[in-house]
């Protein structure tokens, strides 16, 4: 994609200038200081919920620099790019190499329909699937040295995990806050699909007994947990490795401060490629499960695994009065566009590098 070069200052209002296939106006570039010259704006990237581009740009000093930037509209629109700024500030402001530095939030100008924006340190990287090694020691890192600002588990802003925006604040209770945050995604699952009695009957006993045994284990008889900041919806398609070091970076964030565990369960489950036991196992390596360990295990299962096995095991319903048990022939089947597993991720180098790990855990 070839970059046109002409200059626009900031200034010239209401000007949305043909800078490439990308149209830029005065709610984006008043994010940078009077004098800034737009060098070229273009589509960059694919995005499910947002539409991306790559700006280059020449400051009052003649310094250059790039930057990538995400839009979406509307209301959701507004959640996400705030959500966004505020999750990957937090990573950066803790590990500058883990995430790309944040610049600006902010709404565009001179458009019909309303339009939110996000722009961020554009940064050269492959593709290629992250390396276990560094980036479970980053992440364990980043857990370990983060501190929470008030000393709580959660977020000053409710962050997004997809389009769907998360229920966070503050509490000291991480049982308190993990059955608030799955709480509200039975609601919205509710809302979106319909009501349907058995799954209601299992998150019911889920919310009553499961988390209170499980989680309420971790801060009871002496034992304490630290809230960690969390990338908040780690998988491979949310890193990306840079050409000219090899550092992982991290980003499309949803971030919140957390026990460390909930980072990882995402990994559990099978549409994506982090699924991989080599990247759970080299976690655990660098950071080792809370106690009681025993059941860690059966924590990683909580909203990411068969919500009956856990009710079984913790909670079981009387004979006769569960709901009915769902086999594999029930089962909706997944769309290949969801699953990540299904389809080509990155380059060549990425699949010779998933066989080559896949190879590595059957040994």
């Amino acid at each position: 994609m070839s970059d046109i070069d002409r200059d626009v200052q900031v200034g010239e209002a209401g000007v949305i200038p043909d800078l490439g296939d990308f149209p830029i106006d005065d709610g984006i570039l008043t994010k940078f200081p009077p004098g800034t010259q737009v060098l070229s704006a273009n589509h960059y990237g694919l995005s499910q919920w947002t539409v991306t581009a790559r700006l280059h740009l020449r400051f009052p000093d003649g310094q250059t620099n790039r930057y990538f930037m995400k839009t979406a509209k509307g209301e959701v629109g507004r959640r996400l790019m705030e959500g966004e700024f505020h999750a990957i500030s937090a990573l950066h402001n803790t590990d500058s190499l883990f995430a790309p530095k944040p610049h600006a939030w902010g709404k565009r100008t001179g458009l019909n329909t309303e339009t939110y924006f996000f722009l961020l340190q554009y940064i050269d990287m492959s593709d290629r699937f992250p390396d276990p090694n560094q980036l479970c020691r980053r992440l364990a890192q980043l857990h370990r040295t983060s501190v929470s600002p008030t000393g709580k588990f959660g977020f000053h802003i409710n962050t997004c995990q997809g389009k769907t925006q998360q229920s966070l604040g503050w509490e000291s209770s991480w049982t308190v806050l993990y059955t608030k945050m799955l709480k509200h995604v039975a609601h919205e699952d509710n809302e979106t699909n319909g009501y349907w009695e058995a799954l209601d009957q299992l998150e019911s006993r889920i919310f009553s007994h499961v988390i209170p045994r499980l989680l309420g284990a971790l801060q009871s008889d002496g034992r304490s947990i630290k809230p960690c900041l969390i990338h908040g919806d780690l998988w491979e398609g949310n890193t990306g490795t840079t050409l000219d070091t090899g550092n992982i970076y991290t980003f499309d964030a949803a971030s919140f401060y957390a026990h460390n565990e909930m980072e990882i369960g995402d990994w559990r489950c099978f549409y994506n490629n982090i699924h991989n036991k080599v990247y759970t196992r080299t976690y655990l390596k660098n950071f080792p499960p809370s106690e009681p360990k025993e059941e860690w295990d059966d924590r990683n299962r909580i909203a990411f695994d068969d919500m009956y096995y856990l009710v079984d095991k913790f909670a079981p319903f009387a004979a006769e009065e569960g709901p009915p048990r769902i086999d594999q022939s029930q089962r909706v089947a997944f769309p290949t566009e969801a699953d990540h597993t299904a389809t080509k991720f990155g380059s060549a180098e990425s699949s010779a590098y998933a066989a080559k790990m896949r190879e590595g855990v059957r040994s």
